[in-house]
């Protein structure tokens, strides 16, 4: 039992320090690259956090399968009801969080849908490929709402409908058509993207292990960039697309909420602005910068096998031990 504790730690020890390396790579990639990284690193050290809470709390009833007397098992491992009682616990305050941020999850897109649907009279519909709401008719992907606050952000695809990019007639009046576009293809890119799910299910994963919330702020960056790098491909010019995204951003304010709504002023603005001024990202160039990428590649590559290995060793251990409890 030693030894299955021991391997519990090192399996719940590991994302803190696999959040940083997973950071530093996604540092060093193109933002989509990038956020697949972070969402890969934040499933991963949530399943291994997972499996390793799992291992401990089935131990009691591997002894019942295999008809081992409780007495028996509490005699030969002492340690085995305080350590499933607590491994218990944790799966079930894991459970019922996960629960509350997917109902909250999904509150926040009905809230959004319904105001809306609400709203409708009032709003005007643009084609997929409209310039400007004027262009527009129905069924098209963007909602533009009367309301004079500037506001944008993409709301996700609902109960069979296609998801859509809604914007105040204060964002329009603020900019003018470039910026439009710019916004517009900025906004579709995370619906095209599903960002939201991305988004998800790194929020998800940061409720099983604590250390995996560290990747959530990483996530909402590179999201956003890749979002910026679609705007700025559509406009063809980078700086301009800069201009018009920072005048968006900063007439909306910081959103350091997350959630299904992805909104043009999510993230660090001046950032994104900067990186925008510079030339379009690449993939580490240099024998140095690859030497970088592919060590860090590797230390979280093989972080990963580590804890895997580990996962299935320790549910084997725990087996075997239950199996020479009845003396096989």
């Amino acid at each position: 039992m030693t030894a299955a504790l021991v391997a519990v730690g090192l399996l719940l020890g590991l994302p803190f320090a696999g959040v940083p390396a997973v950071r530093r790579l996604a540092g060093l990639l193109p933002p989509r690259e990038a956020a697949g990284v972070l969402v890969a690193g934040a499933v991963l050290m949530a399943g291994v956090t997972v499996a390793a809470l799992v291992a401990l709390f089935h131990v009691p009833f591997l002894a019942v399968l295999e008809r081992v007397p409780f007495a028996e098992v509490v005699a030969r491992w002492p340690v085995v009801v305080p350590v499933s009682a607590a491994a218990g616990a944790v799966l079930a305050v894991q459970t019922g969080v996960l629960l509350v941020r997917r109902r909250r999850q999904r509150a926040v897109l009905a809230r959004a849908w319904a105001l809306a649907v609400e709203q409708a009279p009032a709003v005007e519909q643009m084609p997929a490929g409209g310039r400007a709401p004027a262009e527009g008719g129905p069924g098209g992907d963007v909602l533009v709402v009367a309301d004079d606050r500037p506001e944008a952000f993409a709301l996700p695809g609902r109960r069979g409908s296609g998801g859509r990019v809604v914007v105040s007639t204060g964002m329009l009046r603020l900019l003018g058509p470039t910026g439009r576009e710019v916004l517009l293809a900025h906004e579709r890119a995370h619906l095209r993207g599903r960002h939201h799910l991305l988004s998800a299910l790194v929020d998800l994963a940061g409720a099983v292990h604590p250390a995996v919330r560290g990747l959530a702020p990483a996530l909402d960056f590179q999201l956003e960039r890749w979002a910026d790098e679609a705007a700025a491909e559509r406009a063809g010019d980078r700086r301009v697309a800069a201009a018009a995204l920072a005048r968006a951003a900063l007439a909306t304010g910081a959103r350091p909420e997350r959630g299904p709504l992805m909104a043009v002023g999510t993230g660090p603005v001046p950032r994104r602005v900067a990186a925008l001024l510079g030339p379009v990202p690449e993939r580490p160039r240099g024998r140095a910068a690859r030497a970088r990428a592919w060590g860090l590649a590797a230390a979280v590559s093989g972080a990963a096998l580590v804890a895997s290995a580990a996962s299935y060793g320790l549910h084997e251990y725990v087996e075997h031990a239950a199996r020479v409890l009845v003396g096989h």
